[in-house]
């Protein structure tokens, strides 16, 4: 069983800066990960690196078994979803949610080939199984933010990713729709032909029980990695927020609050 993801002393520079440095990082088949760390600590750095858009200055790496230097990184998107809050502003916002949906199968911002009646079906399952197709037929504008975040992973889902990243994908979410799409995770999650998930956050409240990995990363070094219940301490994100905090689970997850000193 080869890693989905394997780094091997992975570091980048850009202008003379280190972004990353000595990363040291494997994630197993099965395993679902949070990544957790502060604006500028090389989150975003390391997905596009996962995703091919940049290489190692040093170490190696792999993703989905292929090293890299060995396979087409265009090929291997094919393989990866990847849904940011960004890419909402990059679709158009006239198209039905249907034709967004299948668009995934093709990794495009619109849809230039007639979809099939597989297409169609496939894309009423997806949304069947994360809870919106409710939504289909309806234009992307006249959805909420949080039903357009639903309606983007379905269409990451288009492809059958073996990996997929959710980056920050709760961003701008009220907490009931918070809720609704950490639901829909969750239930994703835990489905028997369910890709690998990464689960990028800034909050640790949204980190839900099926993703039983985290990793920390700040100043572009992983400060910590391992079992969730392991990493997500009050001793550890003290230390890795370089200010006193306490981390109280509840319902199996974590909740973050600064101590009162008065």
């Amino acid at each position: 069983m080869f890693p989905i993801i394997e780094m091997n002393k992975v570091s980048w520079f850009r202008e003379n800066k280190t972004i990353l440095n000595q990363v040291d990082w494997q994630v197993s088949r099965g395993e679902h990960w949070a990544v957790l760390g502060l604006n500028g600590s090389g989150k975003t750095t390391l997905l596009n690196m996962i995703n091919g858009y940049i290489w190692p200055t040093e170490g190696h790496m792999s993703v989905l078994g292929h090293p890299f230097g060995t396979v087409d990184l265009r090929d291997l998107r094919k393989s990866i979803g990847w849904v940011s809050s960004s890419l909402q502003e990059k679709l158009y916002a006239s198209d039905k949610t249907q034709h967004v949906v299948i668009s995934g199968k093709h990794a495009s911002i619109g849809l230039y080939e007639k979809p099939s009646e597989e297409d169609f079906e496939q894309a009423k399952q997806l949304m069947q199984r994360l809870s919106c197709f409710h939504l289909y037929d309806r234009t992307y504008q006249s959805c909420s933010q949080g039903e357009k975040q639903k309606v983007l992973i379905a269409r990451a889902l288009m492809a059958a990713p073996k990996l997929l990243i959710l980056d920050e994908a709760t961003n701008g979410l009220d907490f009931l729709s918070r809720e609704a799409l950490l639901a829909s995770i969750n239930e994703l999650a835990q489905g028997p032909d369910a890709p690998t998930l990464l689960f990028v956050t800034h909050h640790i409240e949204e980190i839900l029980p099926v993703f039983n990995q985290s990793l920390l990363i700040r100043r572009g070094e992983v400060f910590a990695k391992g079992a969730s219940r392991d990493v997500l301490t009050s001793e550890g994100l003290s230390s890795f927020f370089e200010t006193q905090v306490e981390v109280n689970w509840q319902s199996e997850r974590p909740w973050l609050s600064i101590p009162n000193k008065a």
